[in-house]
């Protein structure tokens, strides 16, 4: 098995072990989304996305024959299911975190509210406060 990495003419073979190493990606993608490893899955969505471009760069010119469209065939549509459920847990994180944003957006805007009329507050003790000395003045 070539090197499709290093050789200088890509083959047919090559490619396909080149969309087994973008499944391998993938895989480890839908389980760092899984264990909620967001670090982990941003810096295999990089690695990812560069495997993505050299392989589309290396597989124009290339034939396959019929094993070898069905054996890509079969390796893009295990890469497109764990893509949808990866996007799946994404979609469900971001709406997560709109919530907790919407949340304590809603907690500024109270603590502001009673912030302001905390400041408000004027003391009326003074006024309010009988001299026994100054009969008839409140």
């Amino acid at each position: 098995m070539s090197n499709q990495k290093t050789d200088s003419v890509p083959t047919p073979e090559g490619v396909l072990v080149s969309y087994e190493t973008l499944l391998a990606q993938s895989t480890r993608m839908l389980a760092c989304v899984r264990q909620k490893d967001w670090e982990a899955l941003v810096d295999e969505q990089s690695r990812y996305v560069l495997e993505v471009d050299r392989l589309s760069r290396i597989e124009r010119d290339l034939s396959f024959n019929v094993e070898e469209q069905e054996r890509k065939a079969a390796l893009l549509e295990r890469i497109l299911e764990q893509d949808l459920e990866v996007r799946r847990c994404l979609m469900a994180r971001r709406d997560e975190l709109d919530q907790l944003l919407g949340t304590s957006r809603r907690r500024q805007d109270l603590h502001r509210t009673y912030q302001s009329h905390s400041a408000q507050v004027v003391d009326g003790r003074a006024r309010f406060h009988r001299d026994p000395l100054h009969k008839g003045t409140p």
